[in-house]
C-alpha cells in the first residue's frame, strides 16, 4: 500500500473503519476522531499510519483497485458464455466497496471525492483493469470465441467506462448488479 509495502492488519482495520465512517457520515463530515474511534485506536495512533483523511481515502482507493484487479482477473478465467463471463467479471471488479457505496446515502459524495482526491490512483487502477481486459479480449479473439470490431484496448476502455457510468447513475445496488450483468451480455453478444 504505502511506499509499496504490504498493508498490515492495523492499516486494513483502519481503512475498513474509515470506510464505515465515510459511508455513514459522508467524507466531509467524517473526522479523524470518528475514524480513530471506529477503529478502536487513539487519534495520535491513527496519525502514525495516516496523515489526514485524504491520505486515508487515497489508501482506500488503492486498496479497492488492488483487490479489484485480482478479482477481475480471476473472474475472467471462468468458463461459460462470453457475456456471462464479462458480466460476472464486471461485478467482481466492483466488489464490496462499490456495494456499500451504492447503499450509502453519501454514495455520490464518495464518488465525487474519488474524482477530487484520488484521481491519479483511479486512473492507474483503471489502466490496470483495462490492460487485463485487453489481454483477455485478445486471447478470446485468438481462440475465435469473439470477433473484435475495434482494437481490443478500445473495446476494453469503452466497456469499463460503461460499467463506471452505470455505477454513477445506479439508484440501488441490486439495480446496478442487474444492469452490469445485462451490459456484459450485450457486449458478449456483440462480440460473439
Amino acid at each position: 500500500m504505502k511506499d509499496n509495502t504490504p498493508m498490515d492488519s492495523r492499516q486494513k482495520d483502519i481503512l475498513m473503519s474509515a470506510w464505515q465512517a465515510f459511508s455513514a457520515y459522508g467524507f466531509r463530515k467524517t473526522s479523524m476522531d470518528d475514524i480513530a474511534r471506529s477503529a478502536g485506536i487513539s487519534r495520535p495512533a491513527l496519525y502514525l499510519h495516516y496523515k489526514n483523511k485524504v491520505d486515508i481515502y487515497r489508501s482506500l482507493a488503492q486498496f479497492y483497485y488492488d483487490g479489484a484487479v485480482v478479482d477481475f482477473a480471476e473472474a475472467l478465467t471462468q468458463d461459460g458464455p462470453v457475456g456471462e463471463i464479462l458480466g460476472e467479471a464486471f461485478l467482481a471488479k466492483s466488489g464490496e466497496i462499490v456495494a456499500s457505496m451504492l447503499t450509502s446515502p453519501h454514495g455520490h459524495e464518495l464518488l465525487d471525492t474519488k474524482q477530487t482526491n484520488a484521481t491519479d490512483v483511479a486512473e492507474a487502477g483503471e489502466a490496470r483493469l483495462a490492460e487485463i481486459l485487453t489481454n483477455w479480449l485478445n486471447e478470446q479473439a485468438a481462440a475465435e470465441r469473439i470477433t473484435l470490431p475495434a482494437p481490443a484496448d478500445d473495446v476494453a476502455r469503452i466497456s469499463l467506462a460503461s460499467v463506471k457510468s452505470l455505477m454513477q447513475v445506479a439508484d440501488s445496488h441490486d439495480g446496478f448488479m442487474c444492469d452490469v450483468r445485462t451490459l456484459g451480455r450485450l457486449i458478449g453478444d456483440g462480440l460473439s
